[in-house]
């Protein structure tokens, strides 16, 4: 029994020895997560092997693992940039972004944790100050939102492409111009649309005075060519056709040829 406790603390400092070396070896990886390894005494930031998955994962003790998530993650901005015209614009702006997987050990040795801070947040401002600088406010307001968007992911992805971060997507969700300005053009696009109307109207009755016109010149043209082709005998021969047509009603009772006005036919009824 005296002899017990100088076998028991040996195994006990072993186990405790053991304990905190696995602790520190021991590295869980989470969910959309990666890790990168840095090895102390063998080189650094290990860049010419994946990262490390989720999961369970040991490593020497002396070493470290710095875990990065690699999911789609979404930055959200405001920007205060200048217009073609030097006046102030507001863009409230997000980009969708994620580092690229297997870059994430030249990432970490590049640019660090702190990489959103590093390249994307003046990647995504220097493009907007560029892409807005091409435009005015009334351009930005109206009808030009989905061509500035456009243009400052395409800016802000070709600046990222070499920072290994993956550019997913830019939204533009607001543009907020001077009050001022904002009404002025607010102003002008009733005012257009109140010409644009006006000019509408116009448009329709010229194209209703004209349709009646051609109609009226239609008519007139139709009755000169019949009055042309009217001679006499035409006439006569019709009044004949209709005088013969009336005789076969049931109140005519005497038909005298060559007794009416121009030789016409002379009706004699009941009354």
């Amino acid at each position: 029994m005296d002899r017990l406790p100088k076998i028991a603390l040996p195994a006990v400092f072993i186990i405790i020895l053991l304990i905190i070396l696995i602790s520190k070896s021991a590295v869980t990886i989470g969910s959309g997560e990666a890790g990168v390894l840095y090895k102390t005494f063998g080189g650094g930031v290990v860049t010419d092997e994946p990262p490390l998955g989720e999961g369970f994962h040991l490593v020497a003790p002396w070493n470290r693992v710095y875990v990065y998530e690699v999911r789609q993650q979404e930055l959200f901005e405001k920007m205060k940039v200048l217009s073609s015209n030097g006046l102030e614009i507001q863009i409230d702006a997000s980009a969708w972004y994620q580092p690229v997987a297997n870059e994430l050990g030249n990432l970490h040795q590049n640019l660090g944790e702190n990489y959103l801070d590093r390249v994307i947040k003046p990647a995504i401002r220097s493009a907007a100050r560029s892409v807005v600088g091409r435009y005015t406010p009334e351009q930005l307001y109206s009808s030009k939102r989905d061509a500035i968007q456009d243009e400052i992911f395409a800016e802000t992805k070709k600046i990222l492409d070499k920072q290994n971060v993956q550019l997913n997507e830019v939204l533009v969700r607001d543009v907020t111009l001077p009050n001022t300005i904002k009404e002025a053009i607010e102003r002008k696009l009733r005012q257009e649309q109140e010409s644009l109307e006006y000019e509408f109207r116009l448009v329709t009755a010229k194209k209703e005075a004209e349709k009646v016109t051609i109609e009226a010149q239609g008519k007139a043209d139709a009755n000169r060519i019949l009055s042309a082709s009217l001679t006499d005998k035409i006439l006569q021969d019709k009044g004949i056709d209709a005088t013969l047509e009336l005789s076969k009603s049931p109140n005519s009772k005497v038909v005298i040829v060559g007794s009416g006005d121009s030789g016409l036919p002379l009706i004699l009824g009941n009354n």
